[in-house]
């Protein structure tokens, strides 16, 4: 999937952030917050070709119902669709 816009994850006092970079300092306002399953997620985003390759990733790694992965991957990249992100 492509990331639109210049973003760097760090991770401070335990919370992960998505840093706004570049032009995307001034087309945002302040740093985005991920849970650790979005932070999962980032990490594999650039090289997914789907949305199925990131649930068959979540599923491997975490102790869920494929049903919940599938609904919590799709709210998790509609809100980066919204932000125009991807």
């Amino acid at each position: 999937m492509k990331i639109k816009k210049e973003l760097m994850k760090r991770e401070i006092a335990g919370e992960t952030f998505l840093v706004p970079l570049g032009k995307t300092v001034y087309q945002n306002n302040g740093l985005f917050i991920l849970t650790e399953v979005g932070a999962f997620l980032w990490d594999r985003l650039a090289q997914a070709e789907s949305q199925e390759e990131l649930a068959a990733a979540v599923l491997e790694e975490y102790d869920i119902d494929e049903s919940t992965a599938r609904a919590d991957i799709q709210t998790f990249l509609d809100k980066l669709k919204e932000m125009d992100i991807i």
